[in-house]
């Protein structure tokens, strides 16, 4: 998902406490992706209650945000609206592709190749109505407010950051990028020791932060001139780009041509959406501006009311973790006597 100019952008790795303090614009659907695809069992089925419900939303969204609730971050999740009519032709591929990713999946279990089958498994991630409406629940007991854009959830985190609402967007998409948030937060969610797909590599992955203005600074780049550099590598709403055409190339050729019309009359384009299009929507996408994200007090009871009665959820581990909620509210109560003490 996303363009991949993961090579030429300059980022930063911080750590979970450098956001301390700060609130951040999370893209809920990239993020509960992410997790669907992780959380996942030795032979790549998905955690799962006692009546084979999916749960590893569920676990990413409770451990997860907690512990970065508890490093002082405050969270807004926002939430997908309807897509651009133009990229149902990327949705219906993707589809298509997770249909297929499925039967490798079934097939590999079959044989008895877990390695496999997990890699078939994470691609086949679909996020059903109820598993959105599940996540909103938690994230609603758990104090946390939820955005619902209009349109692309990125889009509304990015010109939440841009208007300074946020202090950040955090998604492993780059083309958050383009839509002109001020402030990139990536792997928030995915931390630790990663296998690198297709081999027995491991990472470490570590949050990172790329700043806009650096990096355009850095490529000598305009935000429409990123804008040109990503639809020529690929956006979501034309995956594959320019054929022959990596980040660094697509670089030059924008320095090149330099304007927008210019980069374009100098390619061939097999699209059915043409580049114009998908410019104006990065540019000015449609957002929410009556928007109310204040942080609520949790509730522990409706929590684990959702995790432990509803979903098998260990009442030990949640009862452990809700204590460092009561730590949270302790925290924010010594900040308040000192503010006014």
């Amino acid at each position: 998902m996303g363009i991949k100019i993961t090579q030429i952008v300059p980022k930063e790795d911080i750590d979970v406490t450098n956001l301390s303090g700060k609130t951040i614009a999370v893209d809920a659907l990239n993020t509960i992706y992410q997790f669907l695809s992780i959380i996942r069992q030795y032979d790549g089925s998905p955690l799962a209650d006692n009546q084979g419900r999916t749960t590893s939303h569920l676990s990413g969204i409770f451990y997860r945000s907690l512990n970065q609730m508890i490093a002082g971050v405050r969270l807004v999740y926002v939430f997908d609206g309807k897509p651009p009519e133009f990229k149902s032709i990327v949705n219906n591929e993707r589809t298509k592709k997770r249909t297929e990713a499925h039967e490798k999946w079934m097939s590999a279990k079959e044989d008895g190749n877990f390695e496999e089958a997990k890699k078939h498994a994470q691609a086949s991630v679909k996020i059903t109505d109820e598993i959105i409406k599940e996540s909103k629940e938690l994230l609603g007991a758990m104090g946390i407010p939820v955005v619902q854009a209009p349109s692309e959830g990125e889009a509304q985190a990015a010109v939440m950051a841009r208007k300074g609402i946020v202090f950040a967007a955090a998604s492993s998409d780059f083309d958050t990028l383009l839509f002109g948030t001020p402030r990139l937060i990536r792997n928030l969610n995915i931390t630790g020791k990663r296998k690198i797909p297709g081999t027995s590599i491991y990472r470490y992955v570590k949050p990172e932060i790329i700043h806009l203005e650096k990096a355009l600074s850095t490529l000598g780049l305009s935000r429409e001139q990123l804008i040109s550099l990503g639809i020529l590598v690929g956006t979501d709403y034309n995956p594959g780009g320019i054929a022959g055409l990596g980040p660094k190339k697509a670089l030059a050729f924008v320095k090149k041509h330099k304007n927008f019309d210019k980069i374009f009359e100098n390619i061939g384009w097999n699209f059915k959406i043409q580049p114009k299009e998908i410019c104006d929507f990065f540019m000015n996408p449609p957002t929410e501006n009556d928007l109310d994200i204040t942080q609520k007090e949790a509730n522990p009871e409706k929590i684990k009311k959702i995790l432990c009665d509803k979903h098998n959820f260990s009442d030990e581990r949640v009862a452990s973790m809700l204590k460092k909620l009561d730590i949270l509210k302790e925290q924010k109560k010594q900040t308040t006597l000192c503010k006014w003490g």
